[in-house]
């Protein structure tokens, strides 16, 4: 097996450059993606996903790559290295691939996207999540949140459209200045067009993803998955037709919710009224 570490871009991250050996492996062995999900008991698609980094490379995937490949241990070697992360193990790989999109549409319907949070408004999320935590652990979860969040450094990658449920501006998370900061934080992201942001409000009434968040993610060379998540649980989803289901769920999510010139109006209408309430606390 060749060097993973040679003639590869240093930029490319570990699953990377694990994605272009198992890209190089298969075509040398004359096989499609399809084919070779055949013989590991996945989709064709998730081939290209674990070819191009989205996806990670599970230890008992990877003794099975190497013994239909010829590896000779290779992908069990080097994937648990690859896979070490930071983040929680229902959300790793979705966070992975987040790094990795082209574009990001997002319903959250009670509190800020962990994208668009502040240092302030993510603290008080994980302390609530985790009251007995160490202070250094909600440190480490915080300052892995805001990394995240480095992705909208770039002017225009990922292309990032949200759906906010109304509670989002209404639940008080850590009192009236940290919700003042949070919301002119995700105002002066749509002001500068680097999110577009829309809010659903109460009066839409029932609408389809109540019970959760959803992230759908597409990518330049691999098939687009979805994110689910719900209350410490999360699920990544790459069946073309659930993505599909989700897919028009969003859309119908976007047609009911206020345009964006209407949401980014409320949001800093709201905002202003926090930092008030702030000022004669």
């Amino acid at each position: 097996m060749a060097d993973a570490g040679k003639n590869r871009e240093p930029s490319m991250s570990p699953r990377a450059i694990i994605g272009a050996e198992l890209r190089h492996a298969r075509e040398s062995r004359a096989l499609s993606q399809e084919s070779l999900g055949e013989r590991v008991f996945v989709s064709g698609s998730y081939v290209g996903q674990m070819e191009a980094g989205t996806r990670r490379i599970r230890p008992e995937m990877a003794v099975q790559l190497d013994e239909v490949l010829g590896t000779n241990g290779f992908f069990e070697r080097n994937c648990k290295a690859a896979n070490k992360s930071k983040y929680p193990d229902h959300f790793a790989e979705a966070a992975e691939a987040e790094a990795e999109a082209t574009g990001i549409k997002e319903f959250a319907p009670l509190l800020v996207p962990g994208l668009l949070q502040t240092p302030a408004y993510a603290r008080e999320v994980f302390r609530a999540y985790q009251p007995t935590a160490a202070e250094d652990e909600i440190d480490d979860l915080v300052s892995a949140r805001l990394e995240r969040g480095r992705l909208l450094d770039d002017p225009t990658k990922p292309l990032l459209w949200v759906v906010l449920g109304e509670a989002v501006l209404r639940q008080e998370v850590g009192g009236p200045a940290v919700m003042a900061e949070a919301l002119g934080h995700v105002a002066g992201l749509a002001r500068r067009h680097r999110v577009i942001v829309q809010l659903l409000p109460f009066r839409a009434g029932a609408y389809g993803p109540m019970t959760g968040s959803m992230k759908l993610m597409s990518f330049e060379d691999a098939p687009p998955l979805v994110y689910l998540q719900g209350l410490g649980t999360g699920r990544l989803e790459d069946d073309p037709a659930t993505v599909a289901r989700h897919t028009l769920t969003y859309d119908l999510l976007g047609a009911t919710a206020s345009s964006p010139r209407d949401s980014l109006a409320l949001i800093e209408s709201v905002a202003e009224d926090y930092a008030h309430e702030d000022r004669h606390l």
